[in-house]
């Protein structure tokens, strides 16, 4: 293909589509609480053309969601910290400075196993997982606030909505092992 072929095969610019500029500390950006972790939705659905999400994600010890899967691409990105992976029931550490995919439909988790908060990078591909974190979680006012302690009604009615919405979502939670 010549260069000129090239692009005449690239489509226009879309002049209604604009730039992004975020600041994950910044008010102003959805910052969402989900199972003691919090979740800055940095670019959503809207922002990319559906995309991708990416999502600044803060994991206190012991955080991380539990097994489940879901039609989307997962990647993580560890900026501080590292975190136990399940990967199809395989164990694996990652840590700063290294990146994982998780491939559509597989079963996975992941947990801070260490003493220090984690902070990590999340795309997913397309987007839709921002729509799904702020119908489930609860907004929080920064980037680093813990959400909210639910005591065992709360956390029966979230886990409740949690099943709700995953088949809108195209998620399933699953057991653990």
């Amino acid at each position: 293909m010549t260069d000129s072929e090239l692009h005449a095969s690239l489509p226009g610019d879309d002049l209604n589509r604009a730039l992004t500029h975020v600041r994950a500390d910044s008010p102003d950006v959805p910052h969402v609480g989900l199972v003691g972790d919090t979740y800055t939705i940095l670019l959503n659905g809207k922002d990319t053309a559906g995309a991708f999400t990416l999502i600044d994600m803060h994991i206190p010890p012991g955080g991380g969601p539990g097994p489940h899967r879901h039609d989307f691409e997962e990647a993580f990105t560890l900026l501080e910290g590292e975190i136990e992976a399940v990967f199809r029931g395989q164990k694996m550490t990652v840590r700063a400075g290294e990146t994982i995919n998780i491939p559509a439909n597989a079963p996975h988790m992941f947990t801070n196993k260490g003493p220090a908060t984690v902070r990590m990078l999340c795309i997913c591909a397309p987007a839709g997982y921002d729509e799904f974190l702020r119908e489930r979680g609860a907004p929080v006012s920064s980037r680093t606030e813990a959400p909210p302690e639910l005591d065992e009604a709360a956390r029966k009615a979230f886990m409740q909505k949690a099943r709700a919405l995953t088949p809108r979502f195209k998620a399933e939670l699953l057991k653990h092992p």
